[in-house]
C-alpha cells in the first residue's frame, strides 16, 4: 500500500466505510437523489415516490444519517431531510485518490499467449 493510501485509510477511514456501506442499498441511493434533487423532504413525501412504506423509508434514512449523508430536523410535527454533502465528499476524495494511484501503477505484464511466438512459421 502506498504512503497516500495508508494516509487515506487513516482519519477519515470510518466515514468513508459508513457512506459506501450506506450507499451499497439502491433504495438508499434512491432516497440520496431525491432529496438532492427536492432539497428537503420528510418521509412520508419520500414514501410517495418509492415502492416502499413510510416506516422503510424511516429505517433507511437512519442508516443514511448514520453515515452522516442526510440530516434530519423537525418543523413541527414533521421531521424534514436534507443532504449533507461532507461525508460524500470525504468519500469522493477518498475515490479520487485511490484512481490516481491506480493510474500511477507499474503495467503488470499480461499472460504470455500459449503456442509460438508470433511470425514463427
Amino acid at each position: 500500500m502506498s504512503d497516500t493510501a495508508t494516509e487515506r485509510r487513516g482519519a477519515g477511514a470510518e466515514t468513508v466505510d459508513h457512506v459506501l456501506g450506506a450507499l451499497a442499498d439502491p433504495t438508499r441511493r434512491r432516497l440520496l437523489d431525491l432529496l438532492a434533487a427536492q432539497g428537503e423532504a420528510t418521509a412520508t413525501t419520500l414514501a410517495g415516490w418509492l415502492p416502499v412504506s413510510r416506516q422503510a423509508v424511516v429505517k433507511h434514512l437512519a442508516v443514511l444519517d448514520s453515515a452522516g449523508l442526510v440530516a434530519g430536523h423537525r418543523a413541527g410535527r414533521e421531521v424534514r431531510y436534507a443532504v449533507r454533502p461532507a461525508a460524500l465528499a470525504a468519500t469522493a476524495r477518498w475515490m479520487a485518490g485511490l484512481a490516481d494511484d491506480w493510474d500511477r501503477r507499474p503495467p503488470v505484464a499480461g499472460p504470455r499467449p500459449a503456442g509460438p511466438a508470433a511470425g514463427a512459421r
